[in-house]
């Protein structure tokens, strides 16, 4: 069948996929060989394909194929996360539509919708990945509620919670309004807002005096429990043991001495709210202070906020400005920048909040993560600068809030028989709980009905931190085979922004249960921005749709756009002009391969010896090659090896090798150099194939008849061997003879069916053995020694060679002479100019060491050009 004239990735993309999923190659099961293992960091189940996902996806995917193709037992794991607070957001939100609140609901019937939307919605992005050419096992895949991975994340909480690390505590949490749920600190994102300083008057008790508080939130006043100064603050001395009303409400509450507080913040007198700050509830501890929650979990002020009940916190603030103004309490107000923490899922700013939860104890757990990543090295991130970020992280460890209050996730296994703070158990279900609350009480006539599971789902994380290990279900059963034969995985990619959330967290598990790292290497990408260095988000619209690019420029030239510019840990900046670049690679395989099917072969012909050597030194090539880009996949500088790749099939194989073995016009190739062809261009597939599996495959099955055992996607990755230095170097100095010949025909316009001759003056001692191929590739008649310069020649020079191309009657020798002389004569003029310059004492003693350099640098370049110029000026008169 004859070769379509282009490459079409929309007749071929399906086609090859559709032949890898039918012949299994991606599925993994444990053998003799070595195993390859990557785990996917599972995205939102609810979630689309966008750039991030791109990049990240087509990394795993060349590190998956590269090490198939080298001999390994490679296994890719996908799967989905639950995504607790996004996922439960967007089914409240549709039975919100749809007239349903979640408040009416019992949790199984929540978690009815739940499911229906999940299989409805869950899983697009997982197909969507299949159009980007993810070898994933799908056999394999998972999702984070599936029972087998709920059983192993009850398991650990249970294990956890046994050993005296999980704990439950009243303590201050991040609270958002919007989902009703903790968040942990990692979860909350701080940004700079303006905002504004509020000066309040507090009455003293029993006198007409005041005392001025500064406050961001004048809202909070209703939970006022105390004023504190400084105990060395002179201002205030008079102030010791009286006590304040608070605007509004009333109250009257102590002034207290602290030294924690400020001495130049403010006024130097601080509102004590407890109930609604970290600080201010560790003083309110230190002081025995009252502590009023003022909110309701949406926000809202409860009926501690008075005629304020019931309205939103910052309404409130804009309306009790006014009240308090009215009343003569406010003072003044001025504008100041802070630090609000925001929800990274809803963006809503969150309320610090008294509250019951789960905790888990991370010091202890995070000893030998810090030791593997900091020390031992063990596990590997790359880049290493984020060796420092995990440092800080990690020596900075607080207690991990694992509690949510949501509906969707692994629900808490502890069950209350009482309605004491520790009238609870810990347990697998209600039924082993029952035994557990009879063991611990000594009632035997408890049953089913007296106990009651907690409400709170765990942490989405909580889940997560255990994929590379619960994936193989080595969390509930630690020694089965497959999970013994996988764990540890080899790579993990993934971005820097989840360094703490998950890579940390999952090396902190890997540790505590297994004893051995989760992974080797920590391959961290950067954010995908915009050419603007924007990062891309669909609010800036900014972010292209990644089926759309795929549709128009292929998955090949996505993948290759995405990975040009993709260095580690750096920011890329993607434009899609890089796509149109790797679908312009892909072009240029495609016609090399279609210009080599479409030699005539004659098995009658003697093999050229400029063919010979052609291809001895692709051989070299090729091997020299494969050394650097075998030592940028060592470093996980995934866009080097591509690129690498890229020059040597462009440049070496495309623009020199097949220019040096293609037959003349119309003329047939001979047997040895077709066959020695093909061989080069399928080394060329092995290694293309991780970065263009889609074309690279397509190529591959059309050269020859292949069976399924002969695909190139369970083919052999090329030996890594080192090239003959002395012959590349001698390959790169004739290229250098032929790029000079051609410039003189381009610029005398001289056509190449013209043969030329050619002289040299080889006093660097050049090798003759690709003389062959300068005749063939520069049509000359002969190349012949020299040891004086030729008269009527043009020369140029490679080094200290020079080189003379005689003329005479090719070329208007006048025209030549003239224009040799205008050259001259500006080039006399430049020199003058940089010469004056530097016969300036001011100049050269007042200017940068580095700008004087320069300029003696144009002043040699000048004379040498000149030098040059006279030289061919006289050869020619």
């Amino acid at each position: 069948m004859a070769l379509a004239s282009k490459y079409s990735s929309k007749d071929v993309e399906q086609k090859w996929y559709d032949y890898w999923m039918k012949n299994n190659y991606f599925h993994s099961e444990p053998n003799e060989k070595e195993p390859y293992t990557i785990v996917i960091p599972p995205p939102n189940v609810t979630g689309i394909l966008h750039m991030g996902h791109m990049l990240n996806n087509t990394i795993q995917d060349v590190l998956i194929r590269r090490a198939r193709l080298k001999g390994f037992n490679a296994c890719w794991v996908p799967g989905t996360d639950h995504a607790s607070i996004a996922t439960e957001a967007k089914v409240v939100a549709k039975l919100k539509a749809e007239g349903i609140n979640k408040s009416d609901l019992t949790r199984e019937e929540f978690l009815k919708h739940a499911w229906e939307w999940t299989d409805k919605y869950g899983g697009t992005i997982l197909e969507q990945l299949k159009r980007l050419g993810a070898s994933c096992d799908w056999e394999r895949t998972r999702f984070t509620m599936d029972d087998t991975m709920s059983a192993s994340v009850v398991q650990s909480f249970i294990d956890l919670y046994n050993k005296g690390l999980i704990y439950r505590g009243h303590r201050m949490v991040n609270w958002d309004p919007e989902a009703k749920t903790t968040l942990s600190d990692e979860e909350v994102i701080h940004e700079e807002r303006q905002g504004f300083l509020y000066y309040l008057n507090y009455k003293l008790e029993d006198s007409d005096e005041v005392l001025t508080i500064a406050t961001t939130r004048p809202e909070t006043i209703f939970g006022d429990t105390a004023i504190c100064i400084n105990p060395n603050d002179e201002r205030f001395a008079h102030l010791r043991g009286k006590k304040a009303i608070v605007p509004i409400a009333n109250r009257v509450i102590p002034i207290i001495e602290d030294e924690y507080v400020d001495l130049e913040f403010g006024t130097g007198c601080l509102k004590v709210t407890p109930a609604h700050d970290e600080n201010d509830k560790m003083l309110g501890d230190k002081h025995n202070l009252d502590v009023i929650d003022i909110f309701h979990d949406d926000a809202s002020l409860n009926s501690f906020g008075m005629h304020y009940e019931g309205k939103d916190r910052f309404v409130v603030r804009e309306e009790i400005v006014k009240e308090l103004k009215d009343l003569g309490a406010l003072v003044k107000t001025e504008s100041h920048i802070n630090k609000v923490g925001t929800s990274e899922r809803t963006k809503a700013v969150i309320e610090p909040k008294l509250s019951d939860q789960w905790f888990l104890k991370m010091k202890d757990l995070a000893e030998p993560a810090i030791k593997a990543v900091l020390e031992t090295e063990e596990i590997n991130l790359f880049p290493k600068k984020f060796d420092n970020t995990y440092r800080h992280w990690m020596e900075n460890i607080r207690d991990w809030n694992i509690s949510r209050q949501l509906w969707w996730g692994q629900q808490i296994p502890a069950f209350y028989y009482g309605n004491g703070r520790e009238d609870f158990v810990v347990a697998k279900n209600i039924e082993e709980a029952l035994v557990s609350a009879k063991a611990k009480t000594g009632n035997d006539t408890l049953t089913l009905a007296d106990l009651k599971q907690d409400e709170d789902a765990l942490d989405t994380w909580f889940s997560s931190w255990l994929w590379p290990m619960s994936v193989f279900d080595g969390v509930a059963n630690p020694d089965n085979e497959e999970f013994k034969y996988y764990y540890p995985t080899n790579d993990l990619v993934t971005g820097p922004d989840i360094l703490f959330f998950w890579v940390a967290r999952m090396i902190m598990a890997g540790y505590e249960y297994t004893g051995e790292k989760p992974f080797t290497n920590v391959y961290l990408t950067g954010l995908v921005r915009d050419a603007e260095r924007r990062k891309m988000s669909k609010s800036l619209g900014n972010s292209p749709d990644a089926m759309m690019l795929i549709d128009k420029y292929g998955a090949d030239g996505v993948r290759v756009g995405l990975l040009l510019s993709a260095s580690a840990g750096n920011d890329l900046l993607f434009d899609e002009d890089l796509c149109q670049q790797g679908k312009g690679f892909i072009n240029k395989i495609w016609n090399a391969f279609r210009l080599i099917k479409g030699w005539e072969v004659d098995v009658t012909i003697e093999q050229p010896e400029a063919s010979l050597k052609g291809l001895n030194w692709y051989a070299e090539r090729f091997k020299d090659a494969g050394v650097e880009i075998e030592d940028h996949f060592s470093k996980y500088r995934i866009s080097d090896a591509l690129m690498a790749t890229y020059k040597l099939v462009w440049d070496d194989f495309c623009s020199w090798l097949l220019e040096i073995v293609k037959p003349e016009y119309g003329k047939p190739i001979d047997k040895k150099t077709y066959d020695m062809v093909i061989d080069a261009l399928e080394n060329n597939l092995r290694i293309l194939h991780p970065f263009i599996p889609f074309a690279s495959e397509e190529i591959w099955q059309n050269i020859t008849a292949r069976t399924p055992d002969e695909a190139l996607i369970i083919n052999l990755w090329p030996e890594v061997e080192a090239g003959d230095k002395e012959l590349l170097n001698d390959f790169e100095l004739a290229t250098q003879v032929i790029t000079g010949v051609r410039a003189i025909r381009k610029e005398k316009n001289i056509s190449f069916k013209e043969e030329l001759e050619l002289y040299v003056m080889n006093t660097e001692g050049f090798t003759d053995r690709f003389n062959g191929i300068i005749k063939k590739l520069c049509n000359l008649s002969t190349i012949e020694a020299t040891t004086v310069s030729k008269d009527g020649a043009l020369s140029f020079r490679v080094k200290a060679n020079e080189y003379y191309i005689p003329l005479t009657g090719a070329i208007d020798i006048e025209a030549e002479l003239a224009k040799i002389e205008e050259e001259l004569n500006y080039t006399r003029g430049f020199i003058n100019s940089v010469t004056k310059k530097l016969s300036n004492e001011r100049f050269v003693s007042g200017a940068p060491e580095q700008v004087v350099a320069i300029e003696r640098q144009k002043q040699a370049d000048a004379q040498s050009k000149i030098d040059a110029l006279e030289k061919r000026l006289a050869a020619l008169k």
